[in-house]
């Protein structure tokens, strides 16, 4: 495990590697300037901006320079934030991305997984129907359409919750609800078949033979079975909620990641561009690494060593 811990490191690190150099390269690659939207701005300050950021250098030079910095962990100062770096703005907008986010998954987890063995126990019944019928609903709407209707019909005609803004918990509940619908959804599905495919294999078959009732068929075989391949998918559904929803923040105000990065495009801030890119994708092989160990605890039968029989 050790070893393999090890290599997945060190895969880490070269994709990461591999991501900061396209990135970089398609960012700088697109014509214009950081500070040609600075109106009538003076020659001099223009090149003294220039100058100052390092942007007057060969890319090439460019590119050693901020490998340099992110060996030291600094993704370096936004140029249209002058007075906060790339650090504090992540410092400042993912706890409030992971809070939302955090909420959205106890939503979306719990009752994705409850809705799918419900949906699969109740094959062709009307449990079946209603959990499927929710779940195409859904994957079917975008999130920003579901976002609209909440506020309208929630905050706007039945004022149970506020419209937007992030001040108090009741803040929250709108856009956790409109960003956990569509993977409650997904892990509704995704469950559904993976139960049913689990509760016809023979163990499950020799289960029923030996006596044993449903409910322990279900909760000490089934299901830790048939979670497999919903554990498979949750390190990308984790790190995409987590590290915000660009448009769910943008529509409710929300100051986290997704707002911050959505900005930064607009304004052509590259070392937030960069930093935001970097940071997205280092949680995301985490999450995957660590959805790779779970793997081994889950069912002990995977080897992490890759030998065949």
């Amino acid at each position: 495990m050790l070893s393999y811990i090890v290599k997945r490191i060190g895969l880490a690190i070269l994709t990461i590697w591999v991501i900061i150099t396209l990135t970089f390269i398609l960012m700088h690659s697109i014509p214009g300037n950081p500070f040609a939207q600075e109106g009538t701005m003076p020659e001099a300050v223009y090149n003294n901006l220039q100058s100052y950021y390092n942007l007057d250098k060969p890319l090439l030079v460019q590119y050693g320079h901020y490998l340099l910095s992110i060996l030291q962990f600094d993704f370096g100062p936004s140029y249209k934030s002058s007075s906060l770096t790339v650090n504090e703005l992540i410092e400042g907008g993912f706890p409030v991305s992971l809070h939302l986010g955090t909420q959205a998954l106890l939503i979306a987890i719990p009752f994705g997984l409850l809705f799918g063995i419900v949906a699969a126990l109740y094959r062709n019944r009307w449990p079946d129907y209603s959990s499927m019928i929710l779940a195409i609903v859904g994957i079917s709407v975008p999130n920003f359409i579901l976002a609209t209707f909440l506020i309208n019909y929630l905050a706007v005609e039945l004022k149970w919750f506020p419209v937007a803004t992030w001040t108090s918990w009741s803040h929250t509940v709108l856009p956790s609800l409109s960003l956990a619908m569509m993977p409650m959804a997904y892990i509704a599905r995704l469950m559904r078949s993976s139960m049913l495919e689990v509760m016809s294999q023979d163990y499950i078959l020799t289960a029923k033979a030996k006596g044993l009732t449903r409910g322990a068929i279900i909760l000490k075989h089934a299901i830790r079975n048939a979670i497999l391949p919903v554990v498979t998918v949750l390190g990308i559904l984790i790190a995409n909620i987590v590290t915000g929803s660009f448009i769910i923040e943008k529509i409710f105000g929300i100051p986290g990641m997704g707002e911050m990065f959505v900005t930064s495009i607009f304004n052509r801030d590259y070392p937030v561009i960069l930093g935001s890119t970097i940071f997205y994708a280092a949680i995301l092989i985490l999450l995957i690494l660590i959805v790779d160990i779970a793997y081994t605890w889950i069912d002990p039968r995977i080897k992490v060593t890759g030998e065949s029989k």
